[in-house]
């Protein structure tokens, strides 16, 4: 008997507990996570043969192969539970589409990739005039998080949150300081997505700013790559301990095999982005929120991409008369320590940039979130995991109404304290021609946000000479226009 025919055999009895469409290694890795935790898992992929090759990779698990939609769904235990592991966007339509005629009112689907929110949004309408519920799952921990535990952000039906959530908070990771999952219903429709894209958003300014760091190290000091790793180490050991900063460790040591060279050294410097950076710059225009730090992070991949481009205007712009290495005569570990403070709070101004940026489409798209919850649930699992989420969900659960997380007696006190090094350091970078868009935005909304008084007067004024737009006056209330010729 064919691995096909023992398939449809064993769909006549429904007798998995949740289906999942789309076996790539995100996809393999949570069926094999949700069945290590006791859950029967009925599998299906639109290419037959690789479902088949990974039921036979895993013998004696609690697994059932559908060669179709329909097998898959009449495999599932009522009320069936679907989760959806596919590209987001047309891909993601289309398997809804083909599931949708073939479930019962109550039946749940779930989309675990990246999704925008407002495509969560339209998809939650359209299966609930069906009956159906949906949830946009965000799930963020890579290969390795979803095998053994990621960080997820559901939203949507909050009808079906309570039946599933035993399932989800036994495959998600665990906080290491409580032990609770890292996994809570975020709110309606949209919201789960939402939050995803903010995170992710976050790890590209997070990355960005370790990525500028480092160049400051190699190009001011001269670090080589073993060098750069004992730094890194250093650092993760300290209040920048991270994920992120785990991982570039581990990746300044690496060896290239082909040449010997560290391999970080012989990766082309022309970075990818799949669009949810871009997507919480293109948001944050529309609630009103300002991230510099995450649109330099998106701006600066869309530069890299311009490999071609850089190379030639490299051999016709003039750069700094500062040579690299000028820095190198000064205090070198004064110079690592700055710049790890510099890091420190260009981190925590990222974060404030964010969490700011949650707080206001919360209220714009009727979310009601918590974030408090949402740190909570960044704090293992997810890409952004740091040490320092933990003072962060503790900032939101003192002051669930804060306004900014540098409002924070202990995150701002952090941040003023390192404020003369995070000066220093971008003040070095631009002196010696080191591009730090992320670092310079950074300290840019901190400079904004604690300024009293804007320069945004004379904007005003421009607005209201050239096109009679009005402007506020400081000593009286209402709006004003003025002729600005001369008199």
């Amino acid at each position: 008997m064919t691995l096909a025919t023992q398939s449809v055999a064993a769909t006549q009895t429904a007798t998995a507990d949740i289906g999942l469409v789309g076996l790539a290694v995100m996809g393999q890795n949570l069926v094999l996570n949700l069945e290590r935790n006791g859950f029967t898992v009925a599998v299906y992929n639109r290419t037959t043969a690789t479902m088949e090759e990974f039921v036979a990779a895993n013998p004696g698990r609690q697994l059932v192969a559908a060669p179709t939609l329909e097998a898959l769904v009449a495999s599932i235990k009522r009320p069936r539970k679907i989760l959806i592991m596919v590209k987001a966007g047309a891909p993601v339509d289309a398997v809804i589409a083909g599931l949708a005629p073939l479930l019962e009112p109550g039946d749940l689907i779930m989309d675990g990739g990246n999704s925008y929110f407002a495509d969560t949004e339209r998809r939650t309408l359209e299966l609930e005039a069906l009956g159906l519920h949906f949830l946009g799952m965000g799930i963020s921990g890579g290969e390795e998080g979803a095998l053994w535990g990621p960080s997820i952000m559901p939203g949507g039906s909050a009808a079906v949150w309570a039946d599933i959530r035993p399932m989800f908070e036994a495959i998600a990771a665990k906080a290491p300081e409580d032990g609770k999952p890292c996994v809570v219903y975020l709110g309606p429709r949209g919201a789960g997505h939402y939050v995803k894209m903010i995170h992710n958003g976050i790890e590209y300014g997070d990355m960005q700013l370790i990525a500028e760091a480092y160049d400051i190290l190699r190009r001011a000091l001269g670090l080589s790559a073993a060098e750069l790793a004992e730094v890194f180490t250093d650092w993760n050991n300290g209040e920048l301990n991270s994920f992120l900063i785990e991982i570039t460790a581990q990746i300044f040591r690496k060896v290239d095999a082909k040449t010997g060279q560290p391999l970080v050294d012989m990766v082309l410097d022309r970075a990818a982005q799949k669009g949810t950076g871009k997507w919480t710059s293109q948001d944050a225009m529309n609630v009103g929120a300002p991230i510099p730090t995450i649109n330099a992070a998106v701006t600066e991949r869309i530069l890299s991409s311009m490999k071609a481009e850089r190379v030639v205007a490299a051999q016709h712009l003039p750069t700094s008369p500062l040579h690299d290495g000028a820095a190198r005569q000064e205090d070198r570990a004064a110079l690592i320590d700055a710049v790890r403070q510099a890091l420190y709070a260009s981190k925590i101004s990222a974060y404030a940039q964010g969490m700011a940026m949650l707080h206001l489409a919360s209220i714009g798209y009727d979310y009601t979130l918590d974030l408090a919850a949402i740190a909570s649930i960044w704090r293992a699992g997810c890409i952004i995991r740091a040490q320092f989420l933990n003072r962060i969900t503790e900032a939101y659960n003192l002051k669930p109404d804060l306004a900014n997380l540098l409002l924070d007696p202990a995150l701002g006190g952090a941040v003023a304290e390192r404020l003369p090094a995070w000066r220093r350091v971008v003040q070095l970078a631009v002196g010696m021609g080191i591009p730090t868009p992320a670092f310079s935005a950074s300290l840019a909304y901190y400079d904004s946000y604690s300024s009293a008084r804007l320069p945004a007067n004379l904007i005003q004024a421009q607005r209201d000479f050239f096109g009679a737009h009005t402007y506020e006056r400081v000593d009286e209330v209402g709006n004003f226009h003025s002729e600005w010729g001369e008199e």
